[in-house]
């Protein structure tokens, strides 16, 4: 098994981490601290733990641990703790006196029954960073709510951008809002961090997974702010740039990413089709996107000349951007996918052959790169190494905690 104590070598070292979340959205922003260094300590329920735990099948090959679950928690100790009951809040809170932040992405006021609100903690441990994350922020007429992914897919405005034009709204194939979410929060410590190094002070970073998701509407959003028009479902096709979509092949599809008009002439020149900068329709990217469906209709006969491999050999060597739609299995398997090592594997002794592959974090720092530890843990796996440790809780302790189903 990896070991937990193993001193950490990423920018955050020395950081320590309470992990009050569960699902997705918490967890990825906690991974991503745990990733670069931040020591974590991930609280789950005893007898259940983080309800991803049985989001399965699909488990890793040769164990009871969802694949769902291994995904956003390596780099955490886990230990159980009942939070709900004043002897498990106790705990917590000793432990926050040596953490430097935590977070959480329970229901609005949820913890503070518990006495682990912010405004509760502030005053306690007034240099603790202390991130919200909900679906609709701490405050608001939809703060009380409960968030799920998909629902801020479509609350948000994504679903009614995402699809073809004559079928349903849709929503994008992994859960983008909560990741975003995640994402957003993990960015919002990175700067409470920076502001506590100047100041001492701590704060709360509330993140409602709503409005991060209307931040990243980018293009669309500001398309739609620009002209008052709620932008069309497109399918694969861009709303500001053609030709920039999927195209068919002989043997499949492709996609076409064609993003400035030297790049069209180029195209253009390099396939038969030299006449078309000439001609008004096709002469700008602006003329294009007015004639969007002139233009796929005069380039999809010549895509479909051809195979897949053929077109990306030859666009690429252009300099014309373009690929093929990978199936995942494509995607692990991909030579540059494979050389930036994206996949990395883990001891863990409860998977099959002591071993589990995760995908791996892209952020790439030249001095402090990314430090793979921990394996996601077991439940409870590191509960008495952890209280022990910092806590100075002896055997006999513990093992009457154990027996009040506290920890």
């Amino acid at each position: 098994m990896s070991d937990p104590s193993a001193p950490p070598s990423g920018p955050l070292r020395g950081l320590r981490v309470l992990d009050l979340t569960r699902v997705l959205a918490g967890p990825t922003c906690v991974q991503m601290l745990g990733d670069l260094g931040a020591e974590v300590i991930k609280i789950e329920k005893p007898g259940s733990g983080d309800d991803t735990r049985g989001f399965a099948p699909p488990f890793m090959p040769g164990s009871h641990e969802s694949a769902y679950f291994v995904g956003v928690n390596r780099n955490k100790q886990s230990v159980t703790l009942d939070i709900a009951r004043p002897e498990g809040q106790a705990l917590a809170r000793r432990l926050l006196a040596g953490c430097d932040i935590l977070v959480e992405n329970f229901k609005v006021g949820a913890l503070a029954k518990y006495g682990l609100g912010y405004e509760q903690l502030h005053e306690e441990f007034p240099g603790l960073i202390y991130c919200s994350i909900t679906g609709f922020g701490q405050t608001g007429p939809y703060a009380p709510r409960p968030g799920y992914d998909s629902l801020i897919q479509a609350m948000g405005g994504v679903m009614s951008l995402t699809g073809e034009p004559d079928g349903l709204p849709q929503k994008v194939g992994v859960p983008v809002a909560d990741l975003f979410a995640g994402l957003y929060g993990c960015i919002g410590i990175l700067a409470a961090l920076r502001h506590k190094e100047r100041t001492g002070q701590g704060q709360q970073i509330d993140i409602g997974m709503l409005d991060t998701h209307v931040a990243w509407l980018a293009n669309q959003g500001m398309n739609f702010l620009a002209t008052g028009e709620n932008p069309a479902r497109l399918g694969n096709q861009h709303p500001n740039i053609v030709p920039y979509q999927v195209f068919a092949t002989a043997d499949g599809h492709v996609v076409l990413s064609i993003g400035n008009d030297p790049t069209f002439r180029r195209f253009c020149a390099a396939f038969g089709l030299e006449h078309l900068p000439d001609d008004e329709n096709f002469a700008t990217n602006a003329a294009r996107v007015r004639n969007r469906q002139l233009v796929t209709d005069t380039l999809a006969p010549v895509l479909r000349q051809h195979k897949t491999t053929w077109w990306v050999e030859r666009l690429e060597a252009e300099k014309i951007g373009c690929g093929p739609i990978n199936k995942l299995s494509e995607v692990f398997d991909d030579p540059q996918v494979r050389f930036r090592e994206m996949v990395v594997d883990l001891p863990h002794d409860a998977a099959e052959g002591g071993r589990v592959k995760v995908i791996a974090n892209p952020v790439r720092l030249s001095e402090t790169p990314v430090d793979y530890r921990i394996s996601p843990p077991t439940l409870g796996e590191h509960t008495e190494a952890v209280l022990g440790r910092l806590l100075g809780l002896g055997a006999a302790e513990l093992a009457a905690l154990r027996e009040q189903g506290i920890v």
